[in-house]
């Protein structure tokens, strides 16, 4: 049995790479951005108006003049217009190029504009350039806004769209298989008798890994070797990355292990000191990656978040692990020297302070308490009480 740093260790050496495609901008969000995106021209491309109001030259209002004869009005999205500027204002919206010659806006909400002449109110006091964003400001033609890799939000595909890309390129994700095992297993729309479950491990996983826009195969196999020997060949032969559920205890039926062996793939580890989850088996094949969870289904979802989602992250050139951090809002004690992953519900205090309340549940087999908490806090295995306001680890799930 290996500990968590190893076992962590070990995976994130077998990374894989599967390329780059290109993927329209609108189907985009959530890819591994691959290419720098590269300003067209300006940004902005003009100097441009952020209040409503009107345009004036500062040199006029520094010289004490207050009422401006209205000589025109600038819309947004229209070509700037040609007026005499020397003493004059002209009238203008948000987000329309400032025209030649003026150099200042002054809101509505400072003015009186009455019979063609704007009157700055006594009170205000106008400043050089207010409310213009000059042309460039941002960023300049041929400048770098966006470097990879990055997950592509919002944000990104709003300067995509900006800079004129229609699809991005991005890093290419693997062919995935997801595998449950086990006789006591039916399908969702089955009605199952007393001694069985449906199966829904499975899809927790496929959820989890989506992602990252996997959209993975799903599959089943009963506990009989034959057919987990024949269904883990075709898995090996199609697909770049395999994950188990159930099958690889020490049970007279969990037969993954042996099974894996017998179909060459190379056994990196086979149990881990952590709870849950400590059935845990890794392995390759050439290319292929085989991640074997124990079938319990939070030992399924945490290793699929401390383990699989890391090696995921990192084969697409993202950091790997999380950085994020919780404080026990109670005291807590565990005895076994494991590495123990607490079921938490978060909240944030009026400081900002992210605190983590335990929420055990009925342990690993405990499915539903998975819809009650935020995610898991790692706890070391050298010490066995864990006081309140001491911070570790989040391995958080929920948005």
């Amino acid at each position: 049995m290996i500990t968590v740093d190893e076992a962590t260790r070990i995976i994130l050496n077998e990374t894989r790479s599967w390329g780059r495609t290109k993927a329209w901008l609108a189907e985009s969000v959530g890819r591994v951005l691959a290419e720098n995106l590269v300003s067209d021209r300006d940004f902005p491309p003009f100097d441009r108006v952020m209040y409503d109001g009107i345009a004036i030259r500062y040199d006029d209002y520094a010289a004490g003049q207050r009422q401006f004869p209205v000589v025109g009005m600038q819309a947004a999205g229209s070509p700037p217009q040609v007026v005499e500027t020397e003493g004059n204002c002209i009238e203008i919206m948000t987000g329309a190029m400032l025209p030649p010659g003026f150099d200042t806006i002054v809101q509505y909400e400072w003015l009186d504009i009455r019979d063609g002449v704007a009157t700055i109110h006594p009170d205000k006091k106008v400043t050089r350039g207010r409310h213009v964003h000059h042309q460039g400001m941002d960023r300049r033609q041929g400048g770098v806004i966006v470097k990879p890799p990055r997950i592509i939000t919002a944000a990104e595909i709003n300067i995509a769209a900006t800079i004129g890309k229609s699809e991005l390129e991005v890093f290419e994700v693997p062919e995935a298989a997801i595998i449950s095992t086990g006789d006591e297993l039916v399908d969702i729309d089955e009605t199952p008798m007393a001694h069985q479950i449906r199966r829904s491990n499975v899809f927790a996983v496929a959820t989890l890994i989506g992602s990252f826009h996997i959209g993975a195969d799903i599959m089943h196999a009963d506990d009989k070797e034959e057919e987990i020997r024949e269904t883990l060949a075709e898995a090996l032969d199609e697909y770049d990355l395999i994950i188990l559920s159930g099958g690889v205890s020490k049970g007279k039926y969990d037969h993954i292990p042996k099974v894996l062996d017998a179909l060459g793939v190379q056994k990196h580890f086979h149990r881990v000191a952590q709870r849950p989850g400590k059935p845990f088996w890794f392995g390759t094949k050439g290319d292929k990656v085989v991640f074997a969870l124990p079938g319990n289904p939070v030992s399924t979802y945490v290793s699929t978040l401390r383990y699989v989602l890391p090696w995921l992250r990192k084969s697409l050139h993202l950091e790997p692990m999380t950085r994020l951090r919780a404080r026990l809002k109670s005291d807590f004690t565990f005895e076994p020297p494991l590495r123990y992953f607490l079921a938490v519900e978060l909240e944030v205090d009026d400081t900002g302070c992210l605190w983590a309340i335990p929420r055990q549940g009925q342990g690993s087999g405990d499915l539903a308490n998975l819809a009650l908490i935020d995610g898991f806090l790692e706890l070391p295995e050298d010490r066995d009480f864990f006081p309140a306001g001491s911070a570790y680890p989040l391995w958080k799930f929920r948005p």
